[in-house]
């Protein structure tokens, strides 16, 4: 048994340093300059198109009623959306994460069920359902209810949309975290909701933030499935990115460009948020037992 420890394989303490330099260096420079190519260069072609004629034109395209209109619209579906998600989120995560339950397994499928479902699909079932010809269109429509080319049918394809992401944040970071604390709040006579304020929430505050910044950032940036049931209503039903592609194939290009400026310096705002979050869930993970 001694000798056992002797016939160990010890991997090199240069790890991942054993290829020559020259493959390091050309498989780091084909990373650079993928993210140049795709990621950086279309961020300069949209700041610069947008400023193309001058700090004034640009203010000017954003002033624009029309540009005015799809800045709130945009904004209150986000909020719509990323609230209920947030509801949603934290109760599915903590029945996954906390409680064994029959059709468990069946729940994850259903929260995973977006991100496998194209956009435009999942547009097209809310025109099914609620349309003119669709399942409930008659009685909508002799209700006098609006849901298709109006706020609630956006609302809706946006909630879909974005649903696995706040829940999707928190299941791993709750199944990690375990029920001994809850438990033991219990235990000492706190109450469900004291528990879940006192202990849950601030533990699973930092992967909150994370899934609440991912769910606003898709809502607002969403195409696909709002294109579906929006209608394209100028001034009412044109969301952000909807504008976008109706002012550029109508040659406004510097307006086109200012609103997607502002979709850009949203990514890049989730992008410098989300590697702080990360930094801050990687704290806050569990030590394991080695």
């Amino acid at each position: 048994m001694s000798e056992q420890h002797s016939l160990t394989y010890t991997p090199p303490r240069d790890g991942v340093h054993t290829e020559p330099g020259a493959i390091r260096f050309v498989i780091v420079a084909l990373a650079v300059l993928f993210l140049l190519i795709f990621v950086v260069l279309p961020l300069v072609v949209v700041f610069a198109s947008a400023f193309s004629r001058g700090i004034p034109a640009y203010f000017t395209a954003l002033r624009q009623p029309e540009a005015l209109a799809a800045i709130k619209l945009t904004l209150l579906i986000a909020a719509i959306s990323v609230s209920l998600n947030l509801i949603f989120g934290v109760i599915a995560a903590w029945a996954i994460a906390k409680f064994d339950f029959p059709g468990k397994t069946f729940l994850i499928t259903l929260i995973d069920l977006p991100f496998s479902v194209s956009p435009v699909i999942s547009g097209l079932v809310f025109v099914l359902l609620f349309g003119a010809q669709g399942f409930f269109g008659s009685w909508l429509q002799a209700n006098d209810i609006r849901i298709l080319f109006a706020v609630p049918g956006i609302a809706l394809a946006t909630i879909f949309v974005t649903f696995p992401f706040v829940a999707r944040a928190l299941i791993p970071l709750m199944q990690e975290q375990g029920t001994q604390e809850e438990e033991a709040a219990i235990s000492l006579g706190a109450s469900g909701l004291q528990t879940f304020f006192r202990v849950t929430l601030p533990n699973i505050k930092w992967g909150l933030l994370y899934g609440v910044l991912l769910c606003n950032a898709r809502a607002m940036g969403e195409f696909g499935a709002v294109s579906v049931v929006s209608g394209h209503i100028r001034g009412e039903t044109n969301t952000m990115p909807l504008l976008v592609e109706i002012l550029y194939n109508e040659y406004q290009f510097v307006a086109s460009f200012a609103i997607a400026s502002l979709l850009a310096m949203l990514a890049l705002i989730t992008l410098v948020a989300k590697t702080i979050l990360e930094r801050r869930l990687d704290e806050t993970q569990v030590p394991s037992d080695d």
